[in-house]
């Protein structure tokens, strides 16, 4: 004020950015002065100093030697002795440099920055400031979490909603209807901060909101860290950043659903569950497979809207009855084998649990180290493809640059390689994922006999317990030889695979 008063500048008005960094241009006090200038309500911008201006040397020079030029206005830096009205001054001809020194400056703390993060998310300490719905900052020690009873308890029944079959949009609708509280009203309620306002409606669920409460890991209890990034301290869009980048932490808190019921619904929800024209669908869609041709069978019903007609048939033979045969399957047969074949194999399980678990185990390792050995090969064969492309394209680049290989052909050629080095690295690290999870074997082998006993005498199945229980069901096509139709299906149950059942029961009776 002393300064324009001093100076003779009539009417100054003052634009604030408390609380604002200066490598940001999108500060609201900076963008309410850019209105006035273009306006031509402005003769003289006035700082403290260039870095008061901005700290991106690039975008803060654009703005002293063209914009503010355009509009006629005259730009004075107190402190750094810059007057754009004194072309011959030497203290204006180092201003480009004392915006460069003013960039680096900000992008050095923000690389320390980074690095205090980075050293804390590989500590398995939480970087996040916003608690998820359904856990609350311990008093004791805000760096860990609690669960909250409330909130907690409709998180676990959206899970439990999407394994009866239930999709994000049909939550949402029932949540609503129910008048639950969204994540961001509660939060209000409870009194506590939330980053996102608080819509007109406190019960307005939305879809989003379900899918992203049923893709937050954290609810198995693990801390995940380095989940998003930023390309650079320029550019604030977050980005997300793939699994085998993040840094998980498991049992830093209580979780408030099981890993295998988190795991069953990243599977459900990677599945297409059709409806027929009438709105209905089958808790069996997205588990029936072709044995034959290994398609997805589509569920389909009659135009009369009577269940027992309802059927899965092959998607492949739909489209082309010559490349596999029919498939086709009543819903109501299919249900009863699958019953018949879940209780069987529970009932089997609490008679001669130690007989089960050894023959289980020596399947499961004979089938284990055969994937293992198909999957390393593959593994091996990809690596050294993938070290072949960067070969290559170390090559056609020394081509290049020599002349002997013009711009368009090694543009095309480097999209082709990148594109293949891309899916094959990709290919590698689920490979790899793969063969972890196949030398894991006897732990998933214990949790599913852990949940077949739940199981136990089960008269009639429903969405969750197929769910929990089966991975795939692969249909046979019609055996008619004898003069009747027979019919078999072979179940695949998550975690020890296909059971022998018929053996299993033989050896017992032998």
């Amino acid at each position: 004020m002393s300064y324009a008063r001093e100076h003779h500048f009539p009417n100054p008005v003052f634009f604030i950015d408390d609380g604002w960094s200066g490598f940001t241009y999108e500060r609201p006090g900076f963008q309410e002065m850019l209105r006035e200038i273009e306006a031509g309500h402005v003769a003289v911008c006035l700082t403290k100093d260039l870095s008061r201006l901005g700290r991106n040397s690039a975008l803060t020079g654009l703005y002293t030697n063209y914009t503010f030029p355009q509009y006629g206005v005259r730009y004075i830096a107190v402190n750094d002795n810059f007057d754009s009205a004194d072309m011959n001054s030497v203290n204006n001809d180092f201003a480009g440099i004392k915006n460069w020194f003013n960039e680096f400056y900000c992008r050095d703390t923000s690389r320390k920055i980074r690095a205090v993060q980075k050293a804390k998310g590989e500590r398995g300490m939480t970087l996040t400031y916003n608690v998820p719905y359904g856990y609350v900052k311990d008093p004791e020690n805000p760096g860990r979490w609690k669960i909250d009873p409330e909130a907690a308890a409709i998180v676990k029944r959206i899970f439990d909603l999407c394994m009866e079959g239930r999709g994000p949009q049909q939550i949402a609708n029932l949540l609503k209807a129910e008048k639950v509280l969204t994540p961001t009203a509660y939060k209000k309620q409870q009194g506590r901060n939330t980053p996102n306002p608080v819509s007109e409606n406190p019960f307005g669920w939305q879809d989003s909101s379900v899918v992203k409460i049923l893709e937050r890991r954290e609810y198995t209890g693990c801390t995940v860290n380095f989940k998003t990034y930023t390309n650079s301290i320029w550019d604030k869009k977050r980005r997300e950043n793939p699994e085998e980048k993040q840094a998980i932490f498991p049992n830093t808190h209580k979780a408030i659903v099981d890993d295998d019921v988190f795991e069953k619904v990243q599977e459900i929800r990677q599945q297409r569950h059709r409806m027929t024209r009438t709105g209905k669908s089958s808790i069996f869609s997205g588990l029936v497979y072709c044995s034959d041709c290994g398609s997805k069978m589509q569920y389909g019903s009659s135009n009369n809207g009577d269940f027992d007609q309802d059927f899965f048939d092959c998607s492949l033979h739909k489209k082309d009855r010559e490349k596999c045969g029919g498939h086709f399957i009543r819903v109501k047969v299919l249900e009863s084998m699958v019953l018949k074949h879940i209780q069987a194999v529970t009932e089997y399980i609490l008679r001669y649990e130690a007989h089960f678990r050894a023959v289980m185990e020596r399947q499961m390792r004979l089938e284990s180290d055969e994937k293992i050995r198909a999957d390393r090969k593959k593994l091996e064969r990809g690596e050294k493809r993938i070290a072949e492309l960067k070969r290559l394209f170390m090559k056609i680049y020394e081509d290049n640059a020599g002349g002997r290989l013009n711009d368009e052909r090694f543009e095309m050629l480097s999209q082709s390689y990148e594109a293949e080095q891309k899916q094959l690295e990709l290919e590698v690290a689920n490979l790899r994922k793969e063969i972890e999870v196949q030398a894991e074997q006897n732990e998933s082998l214990d949790k599913f006999i852990q949940k077949a006993k739940k199981y136990v005498a089960i008269t009639a199945l429903d969405a969750y317990t197929l769910h929990e229980l089966v991975s795939a069901i692969y249909v046979d096509a019609p055996d008619k030889s004898s003069g009747k139709r027979r019919q078999h299906i072979h179940i695949k149950y998550d975690g020890p695979g296909f059971i022998p059942l018929d053996e299993l029961m033989k050896e017992e009776t032998a």
